[in-house]
């Protein structure tokens, strides 16, 4: 029998996914609500997702069990 497994923190999960070439992409902040003042050029960008930093990528392979 194995040892007991990690387990994956299913908020992060929702939040944060895997590139196809293994990038641990997140969704932009501010693209939720309030959209009237924002111009177009600006809700498209907010689309696309980022990469996560370098600093909080070891914490977001831990949450996600990676």
């Amino acid at each position: 029998m194995p040892k007991q497994k990690m387990k994956t923190h299913k908020t992060a999960a929702k939040r944060f996914a895997l590139s196809g070439k293994g990038k641990l992409m997140c969704l932009n902040a501010a693209n939720s609500h309030m959209f009237l003042h924002k111009s177009g050029s600006r809700k498209r960008r907010l689309e696309i997702e980022k990469e996560v930093d370098k600093g909080n990528r070891w914490r977001m392979k831990r949450l996600l069990g990676i």
